[in-house]
């Protein structure tokens, strides 16, 4: 079999980046630091650890490529699928820092993506990652309005790109074709479901269950428990959330504020909001999380 023709030479490097002789955590922390653009505080939030922690595992990394004599060269094709776990989370998280107000980067990352599943068209994986980007990058211009962060269910649907979720749904249709039920196909048919209206709650609680069921995430079941509460009420949604070990996560505290404020134990959500805006950086957020913390009956 001959050397794999790469449609894109930062993807590329990326699959160079990703080699298996390291953890695949240090693998993506390391690309998205030497090849991704973002700072060591960037990849920390995003790996939910302190900055020293995650500057440690980077220079730990470094060293165990230099003593280990590890080639950065492209690997030849047969070996792609084995890098092919840290690949997409590069890529997934490149795009995620983008969403959160660096549109460069989002615009990156889905074209990284494309170029992968144009590399490796046969792996539903691929397809279903750009789907996800897509159609969470459908919503982008009713997210953010005047510099102000909009929540899901309150977004204006006359701002979403009718064309890029068109788009998102023929590529997952393909993911799907392809007998895809990987974490990002999952993904992106409960992010294809959050652009239909009304919202099927109880099969996006579903899709939530299998992608926990898949990746044992504590961050997946949190967004599951946001489901739950559409569909058995917060006091369901509130038991999940608090079995999770979640508290250096903001959007942990930002749900669950907002489930105790719906069971109108508001001291209790108050000090949630102020746990949430404790590790909160960016303003609009800070601004979102204080419009409803002072919505809460006064103390």
């Amino acid at each position: 079999m001959g050397e794999m023709t790469f449609p894109d030479e930062r993807l590329e490097l990326i699959f160079t980046c990703c080699h298996p002789s390291l953890a695949t955590e240090a693998q993506v922390a390391l690309t998205l630091r030497e090849l991704g653009g973002l700072t060591t505080e960037e990849i920390a939030r995003a790996f939910l650890v302190p900055v020293p922690t995650m500057a440690q595992r980077l220079v730990r990394a470094k060293h165990k490529i230099k003593a280990a004599g590890i080639p950065f060269r492209v690997p030849p094709d047969h070996l792609l699928p084995e890098r092919l776990a840290a690949v997409l989370a590069v890529i997934y998280l490149i795009f995620n820092e983008g969403y959160g107000g660096r549109g460069e980067l989002a615009a990156e990352a889905i074209r990284l993506g494309r170029s992968l599943a144009e590399l490796m068209p046969d792996e539903p994986e691929a397809h279903g990652l750009v789907a996800l980007m897509l159609l969470h990058d459908a919503r982008r211009d009713a997210r953010r309005v005047d510099g102000e962060l909009v929540l899901l269910a309150e977004q204006d649907s006359s701002r979403w790109d009718r064309e890029e979720i068109a788009a998102g749904r023929v590529i997952l249709d393909r993911a799907i074709a392809l007998r895809g039920a990987g974490p990002y196909v999952l993904q992106a048919a409960i992010a294809s479901l959050h652009v239909e209206e009304p919202r099927d709650w109880e099969q996006i609680a579903a899709l939530h269950g299998e992608l926990t069921r898949l990746t044992r995430s504590a961050v997946v079941e949190l967004s599951r428990s946001i489901a739950v509460a559409e569909v058995e009420g917060p006091e369901a949604a509130l038991a999940i959330v608090d079995r999770l070990d979640l508290d250096t996560y903001r959007y942990f505290h930002a749900v669950r504020a907002d489930l105790l404020a719906r069971l109108d134990r508001d001291a209790e959500a108050r000090a949630a909001y102020d746990h949430a805006l404790e590790l909160t950086v960016d303003e609009a957020e800070r601004r979102l999380l204080e419009r409803r913390r002072s919505e809460l009956a006064p103390a």
